[in-house]
């Protein structure tokens, strides 16, 4: 049985400070965006697993917070020893040759420029800038799409960056009903697009599927997609995040979203997917109905279905 104490990937935000504020952006970060503590970015790495293929640190920016992400690196590396592969996802704006030396110096082997889009500030107008600065310290672009294939992220050795953005085919073709996509009224309204079988969706996330095992930490919000789901899986700060997988791994609602099909999180209680597909057709968004169904059906703390007999 998995003990969740390896995992492939964990894909963590720990800050959501900006110096963008970008209107699709589904965690509303910005220059007053949400923080952690030191203590608490410690704490949460002292209780990741205990193996990890390839580790994401990701904000808001994580360069607007560049002494916080220093130290996160140098705790990582004295816990995982180079094994893991560290990947920064940042909008490049505030990449200089100075930090970038100080990031690879920290153990960070990929860097992913996730800002070519009409939504941020520059909209890749520096692409070019950060290509001769990545190329000049030794990296390349042979990857430089979002890497989805495990043999490609599990090059520790190797100095790779990506560049991309969200587009209509990817995030922004499903945006998420969140945070300020709401505010400014342009996530997806499309009831059809399940966002959770896809990359970054709940699929996979207790392994046994074609999409990396994957879990989002949304500054400590343990959960199974980067969208979030309404009620978080647990509390990196305070918990095992292996101890939280084991025990919801065990749950039919989240089996259902380890498959990618949300529309069967109610099969225990009586809601077929039929009648899940039309309440989604009525929200217009995959994430709105997942909201809906833990609310209605999800006790917030133990996360157990509240349901003592099946919908009629």
């Amino acid at each position: 049985m998995n003990n969740f104490n390896h995992y492939e990937s964990v894909y963590w935000v720990f800050t959501q400070l900006c110096n963008d504020q970008c209107d699709h952006c589904y965690n509303s970060s910005g220059p007053q965006g949400a923080r952690l503590s030191e203590e608490e970015c410690m704490a949460i790495v002292d209780n990741l697993p205990e193996k990890i293929d390839r580790l994401i640190l990701s904000g808001g920016e994580p360069l607007a917070e560049k002494k916080l992400l220093f130290n996160i690196l140098d705790k990582l590396q004295l816990k995982y020893k180079g094994a893991t592969q560290i990947m920064l996802q940042t909008n490049g704006d505030l990449l200089t040759g100075d930090i970038l030396d100080t990031l690879v110096a920290k153990g960070v082997t990929r860097i992913d420029i996730a800002s070519i889009d009409r939504y941020h500030k520059k909209a890749g107008a520096r692409l070019d800038v950060l290509k001769e600065l990545l190329f000049s310290r030794g990296f390349t672009d042979e990857n430089a799409t979002p890497l989805i294939e495990k043999e490609t992220y599990l090059q520790t050795n190797k100095l790779t960056f990506g560049y991309w953005g969200a587009s209509e085919e990817m995030w922004l073709g499903g945006n998420w009903a969140r945070g300020r996509a709401m505010e400014k009224n342009i996530w997806l309204k499309n009831p059809n697009h399940n966002f959770c079988k896809i990359l970054s969706g709940a699929k996979g996330f207790l392994g046994g599927t074609d999409l990396p095992m994957e879990i989002s930490i949304q500054l400590w919000k343990i959960n199974p997609c980067c969208p979030g789901t309404k009620f978080p899986l647990g509390d990196a700060r305070v918990e095992k995040v292996s101890d939280v997988i084991t025990r919801v791994s065990k749950m039919e609602v989240f089996q259902a979203l380890n498959e990618g099909e949300p529309w069967k999180m109610g099969a225990a209680i009586g809601i077929d997917e039929n009648t899940a597909k039309a309440e989604t057709e009525a929200l217009q968004n995959i994430c709105l109905y997942c909201d809906s169904f833990f609310a209605r059906f999800l006790d917030a703390q133990t996360l157990a279905l509240k349901a003592t007999q099946t919908v009629k």
